[in-house]
């Protein structure tokens, strides 16, 4: 396994031609001055950017045309003579240059289109063109220059539908039709194989141990045939660049199960990538660094160097306070695996469709972190023995091969929490599994209300709940069966032109209908509504302890943890087994929903209702509490990295232990005999 660095900067240079004096005011002293200020050990510089240029000496593409000097070289000695690492970004799916000089190798769509004209951004090149060949000759002579560089970077990995010339012949050649939607989603398959194959040979033409990152803006989960052509992982995750704070854990849940090192990626920017003057807090840099920390992860943050090379003072003043706790956690964190109790079986896994943000996923994984639930994410080719609970969030069909697995996860003792349509066959609308319960299709409600048990209920709930996506309509007859978890309410009528009440949807009816809102059987639990993607949509608490409820009542109580955390606090539980200790990560931050996404032309300032999560604050949480049920005997707690012994209490089988005050970010270290 390729070992990364804890403490990386992944330095964009996306330099137009338009703008003069490229590198004029790089200074060795100036740069070596902000990697240490920033507590830096790796730097990703740049080979060749989007625009097309490169900036290094190159036989093979083009230097950028107001750069008078090898900066790459340059950026490379002055790093190395700090002991810092230096991989090399080339880009790959976007050059504007290329695409100018060979506008045959841009991708078609299949209306004939290769773009806006007219629109302000890079432009794409289609991987089953000679474009690839080009490439792999420029990636070739970087690492012929640079063989002692730390690996390559290649970025903006995937291929759209093609109707190319190049895309078109192959297509024929290769038995395909153009005119089938899913033969040029193969097509486009058989590309990106191509493109992996070639770039991957390339990197290592003269070092096969050469590290190799293809970077898509997200690790797609349950696509692992890929993975042999990568050397590491880099999961970028700018929350307030998109893809938002919920996106990391999910992400890192799944790579760690993975047999790469992984880093993740966030930026010191306010918003995204390029954004030029923009600063985060520093404590919101702190707090996505030590999160990383916490979810196994090695660390990364973006920035953009300013065209004249000069290194901005600010921004690696914000990053060394982050980085300097980042280096002395680094001993806590190293080789650190995850303790888990619940394996979510990822949506995104399953079926063809693959997204960066999955509602079902970060609905149930959000409904996790904040129920302080220790959790990994899986795919369906991972193994389900290490969990107590394994749960299929909304829209996950069984398969004749997963159906196998999960009976003989059940065979074991293992528990199961399906909810939506999860747990259906993939072609019909009919359950492989006895939930206990006979199903009548899908509900014509929208919405409808559910009454569930006491077990279940929200603790303040006493009245039906609306639900705001269409439940499946199950009975629970009762002998031989399972039993209900509650009633479901039918709305006197769904909301449109002819019948409508109020300004929302029409109340529920007086009398529960004849449907239920959930059944357990044995070790099955299924809930009736899409519950995870309804939270992660609306938010409603009510709907969050619903679930909470749901998985605590299916689980039982011999969890390894629980705590008096609040709900924004969040907590992992890691185990150094070389070190014979348990790593307990706490974590506290409230993000802020500020702004907006801005349109500032034609002069004036107008937001849509999507606003950016902040971190400004790192208020202290007081008395917390923490009980382990460990199957080691511990014999010392500390708290690190100060150093400072904790007192515990054991009591049968469980550890307890409190933590007066933290503030980001606080490990606790248990250690026991080895």
């Amino acid at each position: 396994m390729h070992k990364l660095r804890y403490r990386q900067i992944h330095l964009d240079f996306h330099t137009s031609p338009m703008i003069p004096g490229v590198g004029k005011s790089f200074d060795k002293i100036q740069w070596q001055d902000a990697l240490k200020r920033g507590h830096v050990n790796s730097i990703t510089c740049f080979g060749v950017c989007h625009h097309g240029w490169n900036y290094n000496t190159t036989r093979i593409g083009k230097r950028h045309p107001h750069l008078e000097f090898d900066l790459l070289r340059a950026q490379f000695d002055a790093s190395k003579e700090i002991d810092v690492n230096v991989p090399i970004y080339i880009t790959a799916g976007l050059s504007d240059r290329v695409a100018a000089e060979h506008p045959e190798w841009r991708p078609v769509s299949p209306e004939g289109s290769i773009g806006e004209p007219l629109q302000a951004g890079f432009k794409r090149l289609c991987f089953n063109s000679p474009y690839t060949d080009y490439l792999c000759e420029l990636i070739e002579e970087i690492v012929h220059q640079f063989p002692d560089c730390d690996g390559i970077f290649l970025d903006i990995i995937s291929q759209p539908e093609c109707c190319c010339e190049y895309c078109l012949r192959s297509m024929v050649e290769g038995g395909l039709d153009p005119e089938s939607r899913a033969d040029r989603m193969e097509m486009s398959g058989r590309s990106l194989e191509r493109y992996y194959a070639m770039s991957t040979a390339a990197c290592r033409r003269d070092d096969p141990d050469m590290p190799v990152f293809h970077n898509s803006g997200h690790i797609t989960r349950g696509r692992r045939g890929v993975l042999k052509y990568f050397s590491h992982l880099e999961l970028e995750s700018l929350p307030t660049g998109g893809w938002g704070y919920d996106h990391f854990p999910v992400s890192a849940k799944y790579c760690m199960n993975l047999d790469l090192d992984f880093m993740g990626m966030t930026g010191k920017f306010h918003t995204t990538w390029g954004e030029f003057g923009g600063y985060k807090h520093p404590n919101a840099l702190r707090y996505e660094c030590a999160a990383m920390l916490a979810y196994g992860a090695k660390c990364s943050v973006g920035d953009q160097l300013h065209p004249s090379g000069e290194m901005d003072g600010s921004t690696y003043e914000i990053i060394g306070a982050a980085y300097s706790e980042v280096e002395l956690k680094e001993p806590w964190c190293s080789g650190a695996r995850n303790v888990a109790d619940i394996g979510l079986l990822s949506s995104d896994s399953v079926g063809e469709v693959r997204s960066r943000n999955n509602h079902a996923d970060d609905g149930a994984s959000r409904v996790l972190l904040e129920s302080h639930f220790l959790f990994d994410v899986i795919d369906t080719e991972m193994s389900f023995d290490a969990y107590r609970l394994l749960i299929l969030p909304d829209e996950v069909r069984i398969d004749d091969t997963l159906l196998t697995r999960i009976k003989a996860f059940l065979k074991g003792g293992g528990k199961l929490l399906l909810t939506g349509t999860s747990g259906m066959h993939p072609d019909r609308d009919s359950f492989v599994l006895d939930i206990g319960a006979e199903h009548e299709g899908r509900s014509p409600c929208q919405p409808d209300f559910a009454l569930p048990v006491s077990e279940v209920a929200p603790d303040f709930l006493q009245q039906p709940l609306v639900m705001y996506l269409p439940s499946q309509r199950i009975k629970v007859p009762g002998t031989n069966s399972g039993r209900s978890l509650g009633k479901i309410f039918d709305p006197y009528f769904n909301r449109d032109y002819r019948h409508y009440c109020s300004h929302q949807h029409a109340p529920p009816r007086p009398q529960a209908s004849e449907f239920d809102c959930g059944v357990i059987s044995g070790n099955i639990l299924y809930l009736a509504h899409p519950v995870f993607s309804q939270y992660w949509a609306t938010g409603a608490v009510a709907h969050k302890e619903y679930a909470r409820k749901a998985i605590d009542h299916l689980a039982g109580s011999d969890k390894t943890l629980t705590t008096n955390l609040p709900s924004t606090a969040r907590v992992t539980l890691m185990h150094q087994g070389e070190e014979s200790r348990y790593v307990l990560h706490l974590l506290y931050a409230n993000t802020i929903n500020r702004g907006g996404p801005m349109n500032l032309s034609g002069g004036t300032i107008s937001r849509s209702p999507q606003s950016v999560e902040v971190i400004e604050d790192l208020t202290p949480l007081h008395g917390t509490t923490v009980s382990l049920r460990l199957p080691n005997a511990v014999k010392r707690v500390t708290l690190e990295p100060q150093g400072v012994e904790l007192p515990f209490t054991t009591v049968g089988e469980v550890l307890t232990v409190s933590v007066d005050e933290f503030a980001c970010h606080q490990m606790v270290v248990l250690e026991y005999a080895g």
